[in-house]
């Protein structure tokens, strides 16, 4: 008995149709969808202009997969368009002449406009005087009156929710929005903390109309999908939204508190118990900060330096003993550093406990510029002071970019702490600070509830009701992280232990906080919590790419009209207000490459707290050669091939797609292009280079004598310095003609007294020369020490910051590294694509989706 062939079984389980029976291969479609029943073949002929690159007359292969494709594509993304008259190309074209004619003639007009209003009304733009007339309002008398301070708040908030709520048109949105950006750009000229509030309080009322015509217009619920995705955007910008308002109210006015004096008399000084924890760090590492803090100015029997060594190593042991300072260890290692400082509290009993981190070299000034205020307040229990680095970080290193654009923590030490001092919250940080010994035991020592131990400890001396004091003067200076991925390390610890914070001991509750104090809490913490909230930004615009879902239900015009003035204001005001310490654009590169990293353990921590241990962070390491870190690199990766694909899928669309929809198309093309230059640049971090100093340079001129063999002397300055040896200029045009290696003398001048150090030429060329210190014993070493970074002013150089040039400048900057990263990246892939046969290549394109063919009226 012959068997009957595998296709007759599948007509009679209707997985085939009769008519289908020479093409067995089209079951696969039955298996997925129902069969039409007239069959498959019949079917197509007439739904043909659906599937114009397959020819159902010689039907292959291939073709299932292809209409496969095709019905995903039609039913998730495309629907057949229809002939207006015009292709999206032809109105792309069209639009981008009009627009770039419209934006010329009304720069054009701006210019004359403002020419001749300067030239009517001078006062106006006499900017000093209108700085004053605005300090002397800001002071007068009547803000003292609670009755007229009330009327103006809640005059001023009726004016506020009559500019939020109020609906307009498309034009009278232009002008509202055209209006309100020219005075902010008269008023920033002005200098000043005023102008500074009324560029806030502009950019809350626009971006709070924004959210408000978001929550209230944009929202579409005629599907899941749109709905879901306009949801997920919608609570992205909400937490977005709330973080603006809380860092414009943390600093919106900066305190500068001034040092306080100390008495003359030095018996009234108090003791001081300096505590420098270290576990596994190298003792190069804490070589440094030892040698300077027994050198601080300050009465030598009051002042008492202790090593808190959990690595238990007898080098280190050693080196405390020859060096004078006091050698602590404990037998159980329990809660990590804030165990091991809680330990020494135990057997130490000064007034006062500075502590350092192992790589934070302080100052000869550090105690005299922090004690006096805890003299004059018996209720302050915390003095800060900023943290800076010497050394630069991945951002820095990789990007060449170190004294060009401040470093990520320059805007929480130079701006947020100062604002926060106003408010009384500034936060303990866990090193170049000093606390009063009881105020901080009434509280149980460090916290060790979760492993932020600083910012949680600070957070329960200010529940007991204590005050706290912010210095912004650079005091100590230390090592910045070595590589992104313990920059990275570093960070997800901080954001584990201020989620742990908000889970355990949430400022918004419990006893003890000023609402001030509970809002800038409050606002350190949800700056952890940004990691979803930037991954929703990244991948929004994929939704119209990918499935052609609204995320923002409003014409693309109407978009721009609300989405660009929110995102201009808010990048005046904080160029305004942090320029010196951010650049423009900056802060969201660095959230891109956090966001996937601090995700996990944020989310863990708000479940589960107690989960997490203390990772020390590494310092003081080399790396012999360039490379790339791809086991860091792997997210950026794969958020940039998803972005490019919705790019490329957006080019089709602006080439096949509707008219109607162009301007919806490249306000998602221009959205994901952003995304994708931050993830570039996210990339270029990760690109490690070569760092072969075991001790750091620092740039410095300072004055230097240098003794030739001959008994004679040159005067010279320092280029830079380190540990190991300086590079020197001659200040003379005197030029040295020395051999390599020849034995020197130098000697530095500090605080009135010279300091001789034996060195050996290492370079010479012209008025420039180099040289390494030799065989210095362990006094020259700590002399070096305090002639470097020890000096009072070692950093003062540092605190002299640059203002942005222009928020354009930075976001230039941003997408050069961005395209040089990801030209980089196709020049590694574009090799590996060639070696593929064009043909597979061809094959595979033809599997793509093509638009459907026009339906005519």
């Amino acid at each position: 008995m012959t068997r009957a062939p595998w296709p007759a079984y599948a007509v009679r389980l209707k997985l085939l149709h009769p008519e289908d029976a020479r093409r067995p291969w089209l079951f696969l479609l039955s298996l997925l969808f129902v069969t039409p029943p007239q069959g498959w073949l019949n079917w197509g002929q007439g739904a043909r202009r659906y599937f114009p690159h397959i020819d159902f007359e010689r039907f292959g292969w291939a073709d299932p997969l292809r209409i496969l494709l095709q019905l995903l594509w039609l039913a998730l993304i495309a629907q057949p368009r229809r002939n207006d008259g015009g292709g999206a190309l032809d109105s792309w074209r069209a639009a981008w002449r009009r627009l770039r004619g419209g934006l010329a003639w009304l720069l054009a007009a701006l210019r004359r406009g403002l020419a001749w209003f300067a030239q009517r009304y001078p006062a106006l733009f006499d900017y000093e005087r209108l700085r004053r007339w605005e300090e002397s309002l800001a002071a007068n008398p009547w803000w003292e009156s609670a009755a007229m301070r009330s009327l103006v708040y809640l005059s001023a908030l009726a004016l506020v929710a009559i500019c939020v709520t109020t609906p307009f048109d498309e034009g009278s949105q232009a002008a509202f929005s055209g209006v309100l950006l020219l005075i902010a750009l008269w008023v920033r000229r002005v200098p000043g903390q005023v102008t500074t509030l009324i560029l806030m309080v502009f950019s809350a009322v626009v971006s709070t109309r924004y959210v408000w015509w978001r929550v209230t217009s944009t929202l579409n619920d005629d599907t899941w999908m749109n709905l879901t995705f306009g949801l997920l955007l919608l609570s992205a910008e909400l937490f977005a939204w709330i973080v603006l308002l809380l860092g414009f109210f943390q600093s919106s006015w900066v305190l500068q508190r001034p040092i306080e004096p100390l008495p003359e008399d030095e018996s009234k000084l108090p003791t001081v118990d300096v505590l420098i924890p270290i576990y596994n760090e190298p003792l190069r590492v804490l070589r440094p900060t030892v040698m300077a803090a027994l050198r601080m100015d300050w009465p030598f029997d009051k002042l008492r330096v202790h090593v808190l060594d959990d690595g238990r190593r007898e080098e280190v042991r050693e080196f405390a003993s020859r060096i004078g300072a006091n050698y602590i260890t404990r037998e159980e290692h329990k809660h990590a550093k804030a165990g091991n400082i809680n330990h020494a509290l135990g057997v130490t009993d000064g007034e006062f406990v500075a502590i350092f981190d192992c790589d934070h070299i302080p100052t000869h000034s550090f105690l005299r510029s922090t004690m006096g205020g805890f003299l004059k307040d018996d209720q302050l229990s915390l003095v800060q002071t900023p943290h800076h680095f010497f050394s630069a970080d991945p951002f820095e290193r990789n990007l060449d970019t170190q004294g060009k654009v401040p470093n990520e923590g320059e805007l929480f030490y130079g701006r947020v702490q100062d604002g926060n001092d106003l408010w009384n919250a500034t936060f303990f940080c866990g090193s170049c600070a000093v606390l009063r010994r009881t105020h901080l035991m009434s509280v149980g020592g460090i916290a060790t509830d979760t492993v932020t131990e600083d910012a949680h400890t600070s957070l329960k001396l200010h529940r007991s009701g204590y005050r706290s004091a912010y210095i912004n003067r650079v005091q100590a200076a230390g090592l910045a992280t070595e590589s992104l991925s313990a920059h990275i390390g570093q960070r997800i610890r901080w954001a584990r232990g201020m989620a742990q914070i908000f889970r355990c001991d949430n400022p918004l509750f419990g006893k003890g906080l000023t609402w001030a104090q509970r809002l800038c809490y409050l606002n350190a913490m949800l700056h952890f919590l940004n990691g979803m909230p930037r991954l929703i930004f990244l991948l929004s615009p994929l939704a119209f790419l990918f499935f052609h879902a609204y995320t923002i239900y409003a014409p693309a015009l109407g978009i721009v009209l609300y989405v660009l003035p929110h995102m201009v204001f808010s990048v005046l005001c904080n160029s305004r207000m942090h320029s010196q310490f951010r650049r423009s654009f900056w802060g969201e590169v660095y959230e891109t490459v956090l966001a996937c990293y601090i995700i996990p353990p944020t989310t863990v921590a708000l479940l589960f707290p107690g989960l997490g241990r203390f990772n020390v962070t590494a310092k003081g390491g080399v790396m012999e050669e360039d490379y790339v870190d791809w086991s860091i690199s792997w997210p950026y990766l794969g958020l940039l091939a998803v972005i490019l694909a919705g790019m490329g899928f957006g080019a089709y669309r602006l080439w096949n797609g509707l008219a109607s929809e162009v301007g919806t198309v490249i306000v998602n093309l221009i959205w994901a292009g952003y995304n994708a230059m931050l993830l570039g640049v996210a990339l270029a971090v990760a690109r490690e280079l070569r760092q072969v100093r075991v001790t750091h340079r620092v740039r410095a001129k300072l004055p230097v004598t240098l003794h030739l063999p001959d008994g004679r002397a040159c005067r010279c300055h320092t280029l830079d310095y380190s540990e190991g040896g300086m590079a020197l200029q001659l200040t003379s045009q005197s030029r040295l003609k020395l051999p390599r290696d020849t034995e020197l003398d130098l000697s530095l001048r500090v605080e009135g007294r010279s300091y001789a150090f034996p060195c050996r030429l290492v370079f010479s060329k012209g008025d420039r020369l180099s040289v390494r210190f030799v065989d210095l014993t362990l006094p020259q070493q700590s002399d070096l020490v305090q002639c470097t970074f020890g000096r009072s002013d070692a950093w003062e150089e540092r605190e002299e910051r640059q203002e942005e040039e222009s928020p354009m400048r930075s976001a230039v900057d941003i997408m050069r590294f961005g395209w040089h990263s990801l030209r980089g990246l196709l020049l590694l892939v574009l090799p590996l694509s060639l070696r593929a046969r064009w043909s597979g290549l061809q094959w595979l394109a033809s599997l793509l989706p093509r638009p459907p063919q026009p339906v005519r009226e």
